[in-house]
């Protein structure tokens, strides 16, 4: 529904990004109010179009930009953010004649669902292109009890303990799938690309965390079954900063589970007792760049 007086405000959330169109006559009294005074989330993120002649201005964000939170519930992912005006005197400097107002902005999507058309190699697309409503893809990453047996009830931790990860896929009956994780960033805020972040998993499936000399994180070999992948990685937190909340975030992907692991699609730890890399499957030279960096 267009934005207009009696719906001033309307939201399109889309793949990636939420479009937001206002309707200048924002309190239905004829009385438009200034583009300028109008910004978007904590960030004060201003429109990047307007209409004169529907009296409307649009923002676009992404679902992680101008400041917007991200709620998890069992079902959803939640961004929430906000639309705020705030009126700027006009003629009077005295004087306003409209009140601030802030409209709370959300935009819910099912944790399981079709994957991304972005993380699909383009020599999957037949493979894409047969996937049913029926037959989806369902990815997962779960912090788990010490012995692996449950879904750990606390994500608090000391430093000193271990996190223990597992990624899963269900694939529904399709065709066997080997899972695999192509990197981790840790960061303060849920915005993977802000700073300080940390990438404990890179290079298309380096635990490089386990690397260093104070850690002892690893993947876990064998596998449990194709379509899952566990590793350990050592508690920590980031230096100079006394927040306690890390989030955490990884992409995950498949292969099938018939294609042999290369240096795209791999899973390797570092051996201290021999200061080798090694894969939880796959010939060792698989793992060969993440010494060198110049993987994938």
């Amino acid at each position: 529904q267009a934005a207009a007086p009696l719906h001033p405000v309307t939201v399109q959330c889309e793949e990636a990004q939420m479009v937001v169109t206002v309707h200048r006559d924002l309190f239905g009294m004829r009385r438009l109010v200034k583009t300028t005074d109008l910004t978007l989330g904590s960030a004060a993120c201003l429109p990047v179009a307007q209409n004169a002649a529907e009296s409307t201005v649009t923002f676009v964000a992404g679902l992680h930009e101008c400041g917007s939170t991200l709620q998890m519930t069992p079902d959803s992912l939640i961004y929430k953010t906000s639309l705020s005006y705030k009126p700027t005197p006009s003629g009077n400097p005295v004087i306003v004649r409209t009140s601030a107002a802030v409209v709370p902005i959300e935009c819910h999507y099912p944790r399981k669902s079709n994957v991304s058309s972005n993380a699909i190699q383009p020599t999957w697309a037949p493979f894409r292109s047969t996937l049913s409503v029926e037959e989806r893809l369902v990815f997962s990453l779960r912090l788990m009890s010490d012995d692996w047996s449950t879904e750990r009830l606390s994500n608090g931790f000391q430093l000193g303990e271990s996190l223990h990860l597992q990624a899963d896929v269900s694939s529904r009956g399709h065709v066997p799938l080997r899972l695999f994780v192509d990197d981790c960033v840790a960061t303060l805020s849920p915005d993977r690309n802000s700073s300080p972040r940390y990438a404990f998993i890179d290079l298309s499936g380096c635990l490089v965390d386990g690397r260093l000399d104070d850690a002892t994180s690893a993947f876990i070999s064998p596998r449990p079954r194709q379509e899952t992948l566990q590793f350990i990685v050592d508690a920590f937190k980031f230096a100079g900063d006394d927040r306690n909340l890390i989030y955490i975030n990884c992409h995950l992907k498949v292969s099938p589970a018939d294609q042999a692991p290369n240096p795209l699609n791999k899973a390797c730890s570092f051996n201290k007792a021999s200061s080798l890399w090694a894969p939880v499957e796959g010939t060792g030279d698989i793992c060969s760049c993440c010494e060198t960096g110049n993987c994938p």
